[in-house]
């Protein structure tokens, strides 16, 4: 099954949300705890950069001066699946839900890692949970993740009933959008699926699997210019992905 782009972003975007300026300093004045949470909101925002090590770092500070935060070790945990330490992510998934029990944004990572891990019952329970905090202001994560999970065990059509509940709180949710696109292609659905793609990039860039499915679209449609197109540009774009291979083996038949 191809790689999905799962909605792993809650902790970092509630973070992110909370951070003040850029990339906050710490001052002499502030307390243990203080310190803490800015090396936390330095560490999401390094992570989401992709700059690892030194979000690392900033997350093992916020850790050593205040190991209370539950929000510390569900960063963590994200920063352990980066580097697929999954042993490690795991138990700082633990490790942040027992600290909060009712937290919904760990929960949607909790719960999205487990059903990687096919750990289905489990995470779906987690995901649902966090779906229905009433704390939770953007269930989209938790649905999307909940669609991906049942994809995952090839239920296709609880996977779109999920993915289109996403759509519906959040329309231009992107990862939501791909997965609409896959599905409709796959169900023979191809104005659909071109029309999911375009959704699509109203807000976010092509991957290699969005060109993919557009030139096997366009190709069902009759529309031999198009999916030209599609082609050269999944190759010129992303040379080494497997899509790539794909589309030059499709188009040698």
């Amino acid at each position: 099954m191809a790689n999905r782009q799962t909605a792993r972003g809650l902790v970092l975007v509630s973070l992110l949300l909370g951070a003040c300026g850029l990339l906050p300093e710490t001052r002499d004045t502030m307390g243990n705890a203080e310190k803490a949470k800015l090396n936390l909101q330095m560490g999401a925002r390094y992570l989401d950069m992709g700059m690892l090590e030194v979000a690392k770092e900033k997350l093992e500070t916020a850790v050593r001066l205040d190991s209370s935060n539950p929000e510390t070790h569900n960063a963590l945990a994200v920063f352990y699946e980066r580097i697929k330490q999954t042993e490690a992510a795991s138990e700082s998934y633990q490790t942040a839900l027992s600290k909060d029990s009712d937290n919904f944004s760990i929960k949607n990572n909790y719960g999205r890692f487990l059903c990687e891990q096919g750990k289905f019952d489990k995470g779906v329970a987690l995901l649902q949970e966090s779906m229905a905090s009433p704390m939770n202001t953007r269930p989209w994560f938790a649905l999307t993740n909940l669609g991906v999970c049942h994809a995952k065990q090839n239920d296709m059509q609880r996977a779109e009933d999920y993915f289109r509940q996403a759509l519906q709180s959040q329309p231009d949710y992107s990862p939501a959008l791909q997965e609409m696109q896959r599905i409709s292609y796959q169900n023979g659905q191809f104005m659909s699926a071109r029309a999911f793609l375009e959704r699509y990039l109203g807000v976010a860039k092509h991957t290699p699997e969005t060109l993919w499915i557009a030139f096997q679209t366009e190709r069902a449609l009759g529309n031999s210019k198009i999916s030209e197109e599609y082609r050269e540009q999944l190759i010129s774009s992303f040379p080494a992905s497997k899509e790539a291979q794909q589309v030059k083996t499709a188009i040698s038949k």
